[in-house]
């Protein structure tokens, strides 16, 4: 049975500190509902200097959310900023439905879309967290959460056991967080120690970053026209045309006011990128708010301590925007569209001379009897030319490998 699609009524105040990205970010809102699966039947917004403290919006607006509420049979509200557990319990009383705030719908879609146990744990961590600061006032829905004969201590109400309850999720999250996240250091640390060059997928929520997997490894991960379609890191073996092998990790796409809980929550996931020698900044050439995005993904960028790796900004959708009238903002960069084999071809040589930048240059003399050894300085270097020597019976090898690498410390003949 299809599950009953909600009817959701949105609600946004333009204020002096959020027009200049107010329309874009309630594009947005629209579109994060419609990945949750509901219905957007009105949009409410209002201009004021600031929300309003107690209900966000004003009496008078208030008063019409409440009738549009009943006049569409609304299912949920949803308010395009965060609200504090009072401001949440106020505009419920008013309007007698459930409403919930952007947080809220962002945890509620990760929570849709988390596959792997630690994604899940995550987001159950963030969701956790949220919810602690917004028991007062929700008896009902907390009934659900455990408590009851055997978890009350002498004389201890609903909403202390409530609480306690959590706490010991929480805690009991975080411990199996711990052990996850110490075994994912411990495959990233077997990457790092290993010859091979890794490079990175981040960007804006919806870019196309894991079509361009999908692409370049041919990785089958789910890349739809949806928001937050990537949660769980994956990595994945890309060989070069050379045959160069690099790795590829996706990561989970970054969205204006992306909730701090979520931020935190995804330490570990956003981690992954830590350890990259380039990353792909992917950014959807054809955005309208394309600007935004970008400096969105900067900020975050340097909020995680990622800003002193390499970047290559790959303007994707090419197809969608006149490429005489485009104008970077961010360089180095390639415009491509990944669905075209030119576009797999110049993001290809992009990343290529990108990874010369970053590699050292390495030339020697291979003894002929050492095929093993040239067949891997073809897997795990970039090998530019091969040349066999017959008077010397060597192949005289040019390429560039990673510093450190033994490759880079083989003497010169």
């Amino acid at each position: 049975m299809d599950k009953l699609v909600e009817k959701v009524i949105l609600v946004g105040v333009e204020t002096e500190e959020n027009f200049s990205r107010f329309d874009g970010s309630m594009k947005e809102l629209k579109n994060l509902t419609k990945t949750a699966q509901g219905e957007v039947v009105f949009s409410l917004t209002q201009k004021r200097p600031r929300v309003d403290r107690q209900t966000l919006v004003g009496k008078g607006k208030l008063e019409e959310l409440v009738q549009l509420a009943d006049a569409y049979e609304a299912d949920i509200v949803i308010f395009n900023h965060e609200m504090t557990p009072r401001q949440n319990q106020l505009i419920a009383e008013a309007v007698g439905v459930k409403v919930i705030d952007r947080v809220q719908l962002i945890l509620d879609i990760f929570a849709m879309r988390a596959r792997s146990k630690e994604g899940k744990l995550q987001v159950e961590l963030a969701q956790l967290n949220y919810l602690l600061p917004r028991l007062i006032g929700q008896g009902k829905q907390l009934s659900r959460l455990g408590g009851g004969i055997g978890t009350r201590g002498p004389g201890e109400t609903k909403l202390e056991s409530d609480r306690r309850h959590i706490r010991d999720k929480i805690t009991a999250i975080k411990r199996e967080l711990k052990e996850v996240t110490a075994h994912r250091e411990r495959s990233r640390q077997k990457r790092q120690a290993s010859d091979i060059f890794q490079i990175g997928l981040i960007g804006y929520t919806n870019a196309g970053k894991s079509t361009i997997l999908n692409v370049l490894t041919t990785a089958g991960t789910y890349s739809e026209d949806q928001l937050f379609a990537t949660l769980d890191p994956l990595t994945k073996k890309w060989q070069l045309p050379q045959g160069m092998i690099v790795t590829l990790t996706d990561t989970v796409g970054f969205i204006q006011d992306l909730p701090t809980q979520l931020i935190e929550a995804f330490q570990s996931t956003l981690e992954e990128s830590r350890g990259m020698d380039l990353l792909l900044h992917v950014v959807d050439a054809s955005a309208e708010d394309r600007l935004q995005h970008e400096q969105t993904v900067v900020e975050l960028l340097n909020d995680l301590d990622l800003e002193q790796i390499p970047v290559l900004t790959v303007y994707n959708k090419s197809d969608q925007v006149d490429e005489d009238e485009f104008t970077p903002t961010l360089f180095p960069n390639v415009l491509i569209s990944v669905k075209s084999t030119s576009g797999k071809d110049r993001l290809t040589k992009a990343v290529r001379e990108k990874m010369m930048e970053l590699l050292v240059p390495y030339e020697f003399d291979l003894p002929s009897d050492q095929g093993q050894q040239l067949s891997e300085l073809t897997r795990y270097t970039l090998l530019l030319s091969e040349n066999f020597e017959e008077d010397k019976n060597v192949y005289h090898v040019k390429g560039f490998a990673k510093k450190g690498s033994r490759w880079t410390r083989i003497p010169e003949e």
